[in-house]
């Protein structure tokens, strides 16, 4: 009996390890062929709360679960092409383009809440999509497909060696007469689509949008895209440790710890991996370069 509540207890773990890695998961995945592109993408906050906000009001409005992942990834596509554009077309420094959109992005959400909802902290309840168990939920599934599914096309297809000539160099690709800004902005809408489908995710668990649900989450998937080498594969299993971090967190809050102290403990956790791996990490050597034609990248 004892061995049985021992296994059942893991059950519980795991399946809380996974449900708290799959929106870090998606959200890194994606943040790989942004970077592995040139841009670099702090504006991942904003994404995944466009794609919360878009999930809640399209299952709100249409009562579809369909409904509110067509219009969660429409938002966050409208917010990863703004990024693009500001980054790409208007060579604007991508740092301060990232920052600027996810304050954007909180603000709009927040109005567009208060206009809709009559509220600009919460939604109505939604459904959500109803799972059995978190391995058979649709986005869970996602999150899997989009590492395998990743990797393959990064290191395995035309489009990805482009990409990645496009990271490294975007004078030698365009003089191989590949299209650096379409590039760019292929990668950069990539990590739009799943970064909303990460807050489709944090929206239909949650059964309601709330103010600021990304929660820093954007942030942490970028630390696990750098600690996985900018590889699908390594920075899903890095958002696998910061998901374990953040479940012992939980865990240990009805210990004898202080709970600011264990509340701490992703964040410590991330800054402690980052110390020692980005030192040994190699980004795309002209991630955060914007390209002129005719003068390269500055």
């Amino acid at each position: 009996m004892k061995a049985f509540a021992m296994g059942l207890e893991l059950i519980i773990i795991l399946q809380q390890i996974v449900r708290i890695a799959v929106p870090y998961v998606l959200t890194s995945v994606g943040a790989s062929f942004s970077e592995r592109g040139g841009v670099v993408n702090l504006a991942l906050e904003g994404m995944i709360l466009a794609g919360a906000f878009g999930a809640a009001v399209g299952q709100h409005l249409a009562g579809s679960a369909a409904a509110g992942l067509a219009l969660a990834v429409a938002g966050g596509l409208a917010v990863a092409l703004l990024h693009a554009f500001v980054c790409v077309t208007m060579k604007a420094d991508q740092i301060v383009s990232g920052i600027a959109i996810n304050i954007l992005v909180m603000g709009a959400t927040r109005f567009a809440s208060g206009i809709l909802f009559g509220s600009a902290m919460n939604s109505p309840r939604i459904a959500g999509i109803e799972a059995s168990s978190i391995f058979l939920d649709p986005l869970f599934l996602a999150a899997v497909i989009s590492v395998a599914a990743g990797q393959f096309i990064m290191f395995r297809t035309p489009f990805g060696l482009r990409l990645r000539a496009t990271g490294e160099s975007a004078a030698t690709a365009d003089s191989a007469g590949i299209r650096v800004g379409a590039m760019r902005y292929g990668g950069v809408a990539i990590s739009g689509v799943l970064a909303a489908l990460a807050g489709a995710f944090l929206a239909f668990q949650q059964h309601s949008f709330s103010e600021g649900m990304s929660g820093g989450r954007g942030y942490i998937a970028l630390a696990a895209m750098i600690i996985g080498q900018w590889n699908p594969a390594g920075a899903a299993l890095a958002s696998l440790m910061f998901a374990s971090a953040e479940a012992a967190e939980m865990w240990l809050q009805s210990g004898l710890l202080p709970s600011r102290l264990v509340q701490s403990l992703p964040y410590v956790i991330t800054l402690l991996v980052l110390a020692g791996f980005v030192g040994r990490s190699v980004a795309p050597r002209e991630a955060g370069i914007p390209y002129n034609k005719g003068r390269g990248s500055e």
